[in-house]
């Protein structure tokens, strides 16, 4: 079943069927799950969803920066960002946004991947040396005494993309944020009973 439409941002060129590119190199792509959804928690659980999604990430290796719940085509959707090791390197990470439309006996995700590319951790190490080491790292906010997976620190937040907006981190938030004002649910999807957790 198509669910979305309006996925294929300004930008971004098809590759593949629901998959597209753009010169940074990043993938746009929607996906269909036939599936009752696997979340962890209800949409409305807030505390629960945030802090089993956080652990989830940290065992898979990431790390999840953000998890909300935000409507998406006027349907209420679970919107995602995480970072993980990019795959076969020492060094760099890939940053994933997404928003899965959970419906009960199925769900869509539409996501977006930005790996660094070149020389990695600059924004990191920028904003380590501007905040110190010591207010650097935090506490996961959602799991504040998880361990494991990639740690939560100072430069995961938004407030920074403005000054490093080439950054995947920074280009996978204003990506979500183009998702939002744009995707449209077809109707047969929306009329389908809705996700109970």
């Amino acid at each position: 079943m198509r669910a979305l439409l309006g996925v294929d941002l300004p930008g971004f060129r098809p590759v593949d069927q629901d998959v597209w590119t753009d010169d940074a190199g990043d993938v746009l792509s929607l996906h269909w799950f036939g599936l009752k959804p696997d979340l962890p928690a209800a949409l409305d659980d807030g505390p629960a969803l945030r802090a089993s999604l956080a652990a989830y990430t940290a065992e898979a290796g990431g790390g999840l920066i953000e998890a909300s719940v935000k409507p998406l085509g006027g349907l209420p959707a679970l919107r995602q960002i995480l970072k993980l090791p990019l795959p076969g390197q020492a060094h760099g990470q890939v940053f994933i946004g997404s928003f899965t439309v959970p419906r009960a006996e199925c769900s869509t995700v539409v996501k977006i991947q930005a790996p660094e590319r070149g020389t990695t951790g600059m924004r990191e190490a920028m904003v380590m040396a501007r905040v110190g080491p010591g207010d650097y790292f935090r506490p996961h906010p959602y799991a504040p005494g998880l361990q494991g997976g990639l740690p939560f620190h100072e430069a995961d937040h938004a407030r920074w993309d403005e000054q490093f907006p080439d950054h995947p981190l920074s280009r996978v938030r204003r990506v979500l944020a183009e998702l939002a004002a744009t995707v449209r649910v077809e109707p047969p999807f929306a009329a389908l009973p809705p996700f109970a957790g």
